[in-house]
């Protein structure tokens, strides 16, 4: 009895040496993460800070960490700037076109990608990639000639079409990955049960995969609210414009940057975004995690 007694704490020890040796070893590591997160979320710290500061108090030489004399009317001017409610509905109309357009021609490109076996199908999927690899400067300039052309400069349409075509590569390739991850033997039970290809596709394929189309709506409206090169390219009239483009009408040659005002609005700027962003967090999560799976 002993023995098995001195047996049982000798193995009791030796199993709660490695949690604190485990410990030791993570310490490292999260201290690291710790200072990550704190240089990367500094930036937006000191951009809210700024906003509820005076003009004068923000141009200090010497930084103040703490804001001495908060106030709201930043972002009271910010509400009252000439162009602020026309650019936000600008902003809001082109986002959710782009997501309108972009999502469902994404997810019927990614279906016929991932299911159907036709020639030049590689050739498509290499494109795809290719098209995500270039930088947009290098597209701007054909397709403002085209769009010219068409007569889409300046019009909602042509931004939300420029748009669609940024995000669209990626929205195909990442919705495929979902399609993918589908069990090919559902398909086939709805077939024996008499259901055509539309009816799969609607009913049994689509359905499945709604976190990637969770996932790809959040990634082409943030992409569409926070761009400031298309916008400013395609809009040649200042009631076109939309926010990021706004943001610049608080630098002015002659009376310089109000820095306080620009921040406030930058706050107001970014507050549909985070909000968007906080209620499908947790959709958002769980569909980049599935829909990288397979690729």
């Amino acid at each position: 009895m002993r023995r098995d007694a001195n047996t049982a704490t000798i193995k009791l020890q030796r199993t709660s040496k490695p949690p604190r040796t485990h410990a030791r070893r993570s310490l490292p590591l999260n201290i690291f993460t710790i200072l990550f997160c704190i240089v990367w979320i500094f930036p937006t710290y000191w951009m809210i800070k700024t906003a509820f500061v005076p003009r004068p108090e923000a141009l200090t030489a010497t930084p103040q960490f703490l804001p001495m004399h908060p106030t709201l009317e930043n972002f009271q001017m910010a509400i009252e700037q000439s162009g602020f409610w026309g650019n936000f509905k600008n902003s809001a109309i082109v986002a959710l076109g782009a997501v309108v357009f972009a999502v469902p021609i994404g997810m019927l490109a990614a279906a016929a990608l991932a299911r159907f076996r036709f020639r030049g199908r590689t050739a498509i999927l290499v494109s795809v990639i290719v098209i995500q690899m270039i930088p947009i400067t290098a597209l701007l300039i054909p397709q403002f000639i085209a769009f010219n052309n068409l007569g889409l400069i300046n019009r909602y349409l042509g931004l939300i079409l420029a748009y669609v075509s940024t995000v669209l590569p990626f929205s195909i390739w990442m919705m495929r990955g979902f399609f993918l991850a589908i069990p090919r033997e559902l398909e086939e039970a709805a077939q024996i049960d008499g259901a055509s290809t539309r009816q799969v596709l609607f009913y049994v394929l689509f359905p499945l995969v709604l976190p990637g189309v969770i996932s790809t709506s959040v990634f082409a409206f943030i992409h569409a609210w926070n761009d400031y090169l298309l916008a400013y390219t395609f809009m040649n009239e200042a009631s076109m414009y939309t926010l990021p483009v706004w943001l610049a009408s608080f630098s002015s040659p002659i009376t310089g940057t109000n820095v306080s005002g620009q921040m406030a609005a930058s706050v107001l700027f970014s507050l549909p975004v985070v909000i968007f962003f906080v209620i499908m967090q947790r959709n958002l999560v769980a569909g980049m995690s599935a829909g990288a799976v397979k690729g």
